[in-house]
């Protein structure tokens, strides 16, 4: 192994630390609104739509024409490459919508996982072949921050040592690559809740998980001061018969990242992972209410914990518009107020808040 490498330049350091800062600003985070044709489909029916390129689109604008109020609480929305290159109903684009409430376009870039060869039933991801001539037009675009998701499973013999160092090098690749065309990565190693495994187990396979995915990066020279973690709190499998409360979900979290992301990293910005509205609000809430050290911004960068009351008020209907950006902007408040240590459990109460949103085996 050579040390001998170079540090990106000066500049572009500069540039990436400012991005990634900026979407971890206090009481911020992310809206995730990333889903895939396919599993917006899902989303809509739901609510009893079909999954029509103007269903997509009209519930996408819903989202970006909300009150720039919204700007308050959220720094960033996720995209999905067709989300992109849509307009609103007066041909505004949807990237100008957000960039004029001062919310930062960003980009899934990743597509898809695929069989891991030789495993139990793992995966990595695939899409780096095209991913800096793909970055280079994102940025072009007004996308300056992307998200890759890697997916880990607990079971007996897994997450293997092959699925935990192939997922790893795999988010050092594509944070490496997006840099190099001044995008911020969301490095996301998400180990599933699926299983009956316990907080115990969780917590170690997140560490083992984590510590790999930081050696990968280093070995990739990827600067840190330039990315953010997107992971999965601690929490124990959807299966298993004991529930942890908020507080032992939270120090088992905050233990794990004590243990294996630098200090470097500006902020860390959790997926829900099925979790409800106000579970994942709560849960938010306690992890920055630890009592240890913790030297990166933690947020969220939720997806359905952010729409599941957004699509039940609107269900299609144009009438209801408003009642559904209303909930828009009580969620990403409830969970600005968490990012802070300061929400108040059962204080928003949504359309269906409490209601359980995992998926077995959830794939985008």
């Amino acid at each position: 192994m050579t040390t001998y490498f170079n540090y990106p330049s000066k500049e572009l350091q500069e540039e990436l630390s400012r991005i990634a800062k900026a979407i971890v600003a206090p009481g911020k985070g992310i809206l995730a609104a990333d889903e895939s044709v396919s599993t917006m489909g899902k989303r809509l029916a739901d609510i009893g739509l079909e999954n029509t390129d103007e269903y997509r689109r009209q519930y996408r604008q819903l989202l970006f024409t909300t009150d720039a109020v919204v700007a308050e609480n959220v720094s960033g929305v996720i995209l999905f490459h067709e989300t992109l290159y849509q307009k609103a109903d007066d041909g505004t684009p949807f990237v100008e919508l957000l960039k004029k409430k001062g919310i930062i376009p960003g980009i899934k870039v990743d597509k898809g996982v695929v069989p891991l060869m030789g495993s139990e039933d793992e995966c990595t991801t695939q899409g780096l072949d095209d991913l800096a001539a793909r970055c280079a037009q994102y940025k072009k675009d007004g996308c300056d921050f992307a998200k890759w998701r890697c997916v880990l499973k607990i079971g007996k013999n897994t997450p293997s040592y092959q699925a935990i160092l192939e997922n790893a090098n795999v988010l050092a690749r594509y944070a490496s690559i997006c840099q190099s065309q001044r995008i911020v990565p969301i490095v996301e190693p998400e180990v599933l809740p699926d299983g009956d495994h316990d907080l115990d187990r969780a917590q170690k396979v997140t560490e083992t998980v984590l510590a790999a995915v930081y050696k990968a990066l280093n070995d990739h020279h990827v600067y840190l001061e330039g990315t953010l973690l997107k992971p999965n709190m601690v929490t124990a499998g959807q299966s298993c018969p004991k529930k942890n409360t908020p507080e032992e979900v939270a120090l088992a979290t905050v233990t794990a990242l004590r243990r294996t992301v630098p200090a470097a990293v500006p902020g860390i910005t959790f997926l829900s992972g099925g979790q409800s509205e106000e579970e994942a609000s709560v849960h938010l809430n306690a992890i920055n209410q630890v009592s240890l050290l913790k030297p990166w911004a933690l947020t969220f960068s939720y997806g359905r914990a952010l729409q599941a009351s957004v699509l039940r008020a609107w269900g299609g209907k144009k009438e209801n518009v408003p009642a559904a950006q209303t909930e828009l902007i009580k969620r990403a408040r409830a969970n600005g107020d968490a990012s802070c240590a300061k929400y108040v459990a059962g204080s928003v109460v949504g359309a269906g808040a409490d209601k359980a949103l995992f998926i077995a085996n959830h794939a985008y």
